[in-house]
């Protein structure tokens, strides 16, 4: 009698055991605002490059991860080194390895659990929100969706519109023509109106008069004086250019489609004077097992020694001889972390529209003007940096509280921060 009541009061507490475990992991997770930011930033530097929220990618939808994985515990040790779980024989981790033809994540051995918990957070608050209406949809009551007008037709209208003022002009002229040689065959008219009809002047004698002469001169002449000056001030200006790389890779489809935050391949921008160009080890983060076949991501494979059919390194190596683009005498110095991160200023600034551009181009003068009318427009990014306390203080001292800091108040027009 006392083994039946002992197992009956078993039975609520392994329930309760079994209900608690099927609870999903997602209540740990935090949905603070401020969390979910820091998260979206980690996110977009370092994993975006291979995963969606809620489309797979090079790796799987993280919408919902939290509850598919064995534990949050499971999660963390999977970002930090995806490998040595692989390898102490968790189902769940080679599951999902062979799933994905055997693609090693990166591993973020540095990251805090507070900072794998704010990307988590950040994933939920995305998979959270309704999915947004296909492009081209039209949203009821906003007009939305509504085709406009598009670019060409617009240029065929100017077109037909100069077209019509060409043949009007003309007809004006055939009308002109008719009607002097009406007025020419009557007989009454006075002498007034002869001298009216046929005046002596006519587009012959004004192209022969000097006064018309001197202006084709000066207008000539002041054509041909901004030509040569725009020429003299071009000199080592390379805006809008553009050479043939030796691999064809395109910004529009990586950090356009894909978008691939710029710093997880120019890893420098954020810490160094240099961007830096990519190694052909974060390509091989994803082309080791996408776009194998294709004639470019051989190219990178023959560069350093990988062959694709043992999935090994042979040693042979050779430099990608990439072509510089973006180039500032040797006279100049320019910090990129000093811009990037610590002034916040984004990449387009410099470098334009890099996510819309198929083959990149120097967008920007770059030049010396260039750089000191940024330097007077720029106003100062001293939001939590209390390097620049003391001068946002005598700044307003000095010009007032209304009016913010520029670049150049704080020392950004003297010539030895960009000159040696």
């Amino acid at each position: 009698m006392n083994k039946k009541i002992s197992g009956l009061l078993k039975l609520p507490i392994l329930a309760l055991l079994v209900l608690t475990t099927c609870i999903s992991f997602s209540q740990d997770i935090s949905k603070d605002a401020a969390v979910i930011k820091a998260g979206e930033e980690l996110f977009n530097g370092n994993c975006k490059s291979c995963h969606r929220v809620k489309q797979k990618l090079v790796g799987p939808a993280l919408a919902g991860v939290y509850d598919r994985a064995p534990s949050i515990d499971w999660i963390k040790s999977w970002v930090r080194n995806s490998a040595k779980v692989i390898a102490s024989g968790d189902k769940y981790a080679n599951t999902l390895y062979n799933e994905y033809n055997k693609s090693q994540m990166t591993a973020f051995t540095s990251y805090k659990d507070d900072q794998i918990m704010s990307i988590l957070a950040y994933i939920k608050a995305e998979a959270d929100k309704p999915d947004a209406p296909p492009p081209g949809a039209q949203v009821a009551g906003s007009g939305a969706g509504q085709p406009s007008v598009p670019a060409g037709y617009l240029d065929a209208i100017l077109g037909g519109l100069i077209i019509i003022l060409i043949l009007m002009l003309v007809i004006l002229g055939l009308i002109t023509s008719a009607l002097r040689k009406y007025l020419n065959d009557k007989k009454d008219l006075t002498k007034a109106d002869n001298e009216v009809v046929n005046s002596p002047y006519s587009l012959a004698s004004l192209t022969k008069s000097p006064g018309f002469i001197f202006l084709v001169i000066f207008v000539v002449a002041a054509i041909s004086f901004k030509t040569v000056i725009d020429g003299l001030y071009s000199i080592g200006v390379q805006q809008n250019y553009q050479p043939k790389q030796p691999i064809a890779f395109s910004h529009k489809l990586h950090a356009g489609a894909y978008e691939i935050n710029c710093v997880y391949c120019h890893t420098g921008a954020m810490k160094g004077r240099q961007a830096n160009i990519p190694s052909p080890n974060i390509c091989m983060n994803c082309h080791s097992q996408i776009k194998q076949e294709s004639p470019e991501i051989q190219k990178i494979y023959a560069a350093i020694g990988y062959d694709v059919k043992t999935a090994s390194y042979t040693g042979k190596q050779k430099p990608i001889e990439w072509v510089r683009i973006h180039n500032l005498p040797d006279l100049a110095y320019f910090n990129h972390s000093q811009h990037a991160n610590v002034g916040g200023i984004i990449c387009q600034t410099c470098h334009g529209p890099i996510e819309e551009m198929e083959q990149v181009k120097q967008y920007s003068l770059l030049t010396m003007g260039w750089c000191i009318d940024c330097h007077k427009k720029t106003d100062v990014n001293s939001q939590g940096n209390a390097y620049y306390d003391k001068l946002v203080e005598i700044h307003e001292a000095s010009k007032g509280k209304n009016k913010k800091m520029k670049v150049e108040d704080i020392g950004g027009m003297e010539c030895s921060r960009c000159h040696y």
